[in-house]
């Protein structure tokens, strides 16, 4: 069974996790208060997220477990699509997308068989770097922003405080996804 170097191991690895540990979320610099925080939290979970996936090759970024599944690329490129989509409309007065973007980002926004048969022959870096430009972007333009504005409605029934804690929960869903297509991943 386990060996007591791999047992040693284990704690010896445990306790230096726990040693560099943060832990907390607290506001980052440059940012209000609450803003702060919500980047924090969105900073860790696409962290996270990026060192869970970071390795894939590509056969491992288009993989689909069934005909139903959907790839680590095209979940992370959701992930890029929900946030733009949300950047636009809180941050950039709710214009629309451009041809461009539209054509970047459309097939993404929507998971289902257009984004199984669109969403594949790329490395996971093109979809990585793809959310690391369009956070970067989402970070500028919130260092702009105070937490008045964050508080302030969109709409009658929500405020720009929930839209981010929804793209925040929208990765932490597929963050659930994303590990159940790994573990499916021929060993």
């Amino acid at each position: 069974m386990y060996n007591l170097k791999n047992i040693l191991l284990l704690v010896l690895s445990l306790a230096f996790t726990m040693l560099n540990a943060q832990y907390k979320v607290e506001p980052r610099d440059g940012y209000t208060p609450q803003i702060g925080l919500m980047v924090d939290m969105l900073e860790e979970l696409k962290e996270r997220i990026t060192a869970d996936v970071k390795d894939l090759n590509l056969e491992q970024t288009d993989f689909e477990f069934d005909e139903n599944a959907n790839s680590i690329g095209a979940l992370i490129m959701h992930l890029v699509a929900t946030e733009a989509y949300y950047q636009i409309e809180t941050l950039e007065g709710g214009r629309s997308w451009t041809a461009e973007e539209t054509e970047l980002w459309g097939v993404a926004s929507d998971l289902g068989a257009m984004s199984q048969e669109k969403l594949k022959g790329k490395p996971i870096a093109y979809y990585l770097e793809q959310w690391d430009a369009v956070r970067n972007k989402t970070l500028e333009l919130l260092k702009t922003r105070d937490d008045a504005w964050f508080a302030a409605n969109i709409d009658e029934d929500f405020n720009n405080h929930w839209v981010w804690f929804h793209v925040l929960e929208h990765s932490a869903n597929h963050m659930g996804q994303i590990a159940l297509v790994k573990n499916r991943l021929s060993k």
